[in-house]
Parts: structure tokens; C-alpha cells; sequence
């Protein structure tokens, strides 16, 4: 057990060395356009508290706030220019974040996979892997750099390539994996623990495919858990039981 000196509280040890943590666009607006400044400074307050227990913590963040390339290119745009807008708009989220981390007393450093050396260091997996050894929070920004690949895939991608014990999936409106769509089935109900087989075996939406395959390919555990719920991020990241359990199996 470990105490919180800021919040006076005892919390539990961590379970996870280092870890990825992806954050959909839509939870930095609150579920409307821009930056929501309460919402982003109680998630980096959350995301403070594990780090100052040790935990290493790599970030990758959305742009759905501001941009969605896929969506754009329905109403007649280039998808090629809408991704990159979407790009963009992920790295203003990170900035932000960085920001309110930073209020919090934690170090940090943003990477973005399109040059842009006034606001951030370019993606480096070596430099990133050294930053979170030091205690500093890494955040990476502009997607994979190219269009047509989604954060969710580029969570997993930028999980692998630093090592990280898990990728945790945290969502919007849904507080774990489903037997069904539980916005539309009243029925489905969830579950706490599956492995990659079983829920590919099912046809289970656990996350993008395509980040889906990289985790069950290289037999790197997911958590799909929900942002609703004061500390869920903090419980996630310091590895308790929480949303739903990918494992490799």
C-alpha cells in the first residue's frame, strides 16, 4: 500500500511496470467541439497519482473533438487531407494535456509522428522508453503520421514498440466488452475477462480491428475500460480490476 500525499488517502500498489493509455478525442470536449479545461485537468490529476507511485505512462490521444478524418471524407474531402486535419487536431490535445499534467507537478513530453519541433520532439521509441524511465510522462501525438490508420491502431503500435506491459483502452459510454451492443440490446451483458480467440471467435467490437490483431498477434493484454466514474483512470493504470480484460490467453 501506498499513500496519495496530495489527496491524504491510501492507495493500492501498482500491479503494471509501464503502461500505454489511450484516450479517445471525444473525452478532452466532454462530448462536444474543443477542450474541455475540467474535464482534462481531473484526468490528469488521475493520471498523476500512479506516476508518482512509479508507474511509467505512455499516452496516445484522439482528435474526435476536433476532427474525424473518416467522417470528413463522407461530406466530399480528400480523405488523405482529412486524416492529416485529424492529425492535427490530436496534437492540440496533446498540448493541453501536457499542460494540466504539468499543473500537477508531473513531467512530461510530447512526440508527434509529424515534425513540428516548436511544440513537440519527434517520435522516437528509444527517447520515449528513456522519458518514462525517468518519471516523465510520454504523449503521443499525430497518429501513425499517415492516413487511413486509426489511434486506436497506433495505441496498440506505440505499445509494442515501448514495451509496455498492457494497453488500456479507455471509452466513452461503455464501461467495458459487451456480448452485444448495449446501447441497442438490452440483453447484452459484460464481461470481465476474455481472451483475443475467444473474442474474435465471437465477433465481439473490442476495439479497431486492426489494433485488435497487432494485441492478439504479439500477445499483448488489453483493458477496455470506461472514462464515466471518479478515479476509473487511476484504477486502470495502477492495474486493478476494472472494464474488461483482453488477455492473450
Amino acid at each position: 500500500m501506498t499513500v496519495d500525499l496530495d489527496a491524504g488517502t491510501v492507495e493500492p500498489a501498482p500491479t503494471y511496470r509501464r503502461v500505454l493509455l489511450k484516450l479517445s478525442g471525444e473525452m478532452f470536449g466532454a462530448g462536444r467541439v474543443g477542450v474541455d479545461p475540467d474535464v482534462v485537468s481531473r484526468i490528469a490529476r488521475e493520471i498523476a497519482v500512479p506516476v508518482r507511485q512509479g508507474v511509467q505512462v505512455a499516452i496516445v490521444v484522439g482528435g474526435g473533438n476536433f476532427f474525424r478524418g473518416a467522417e470528413l471524407s463522407q461530406r466530399g474531402m480528400d480523405r488523405t487531407r482529412a486524416d492529416y486535419m485529424g492529425m492535427l487536431g490530436t496534437v492540440m490535445n496533446c498540448l493541453a494535456l501536457q499542460d494540466f499534467l504539468e499543473q500537477a507537478k508531473v513531467d512530461t513530453r510530447v512526440q508527434t509522428a509529424i515534425t513540428m519541433g516548436q511544440v513537440a520532439e519527434p517520435y522516437i521509441p528509444r527517447r520515449a522508453i528513456r522519458h518514462m524511465e525517468k518519471g516523465r510522462v510520454v504523449i503521443f501525438g499525430a497518429g501513425a503520421g499517415m492516413p487511413y490508420f486509426s489511434t486506436d491502431t497506433v495505441a496498440a503500435q506505440r505499445a509494442l514498440e515501448v514495451r509496455a506491459d498492457v494497453v488500456l483502452m479507455a471509452k466513452n459510454g461503455v464501461d467495458g466488452v459487451y456480448t452485444g451492443d448495449p446501447r441497442t440490446d438490452a440483453s447484452a451483458t459484460k464481461i470481465d475477462e476474455i481472451t483475443h480467440a475467444e473474442a474474435m471467435k465471437r465477433g465481439l467490437r473490442v476495439v479497431d480491428n486492426t489494433a485488435f490483431s497487432l494485441c492478439a498477434e504479439n500477445r499483448l493484454p488489453m483493458v477496455v475500460f470506461g472514462m464515466d466514474g471518479q478515479g476509473n483512470v487511476a484504477a486502470a493504470l495502477r492495474g486493478e480490476r476494472i472494464g474488461t480484460l483482453v488477455t492473450p490467453g
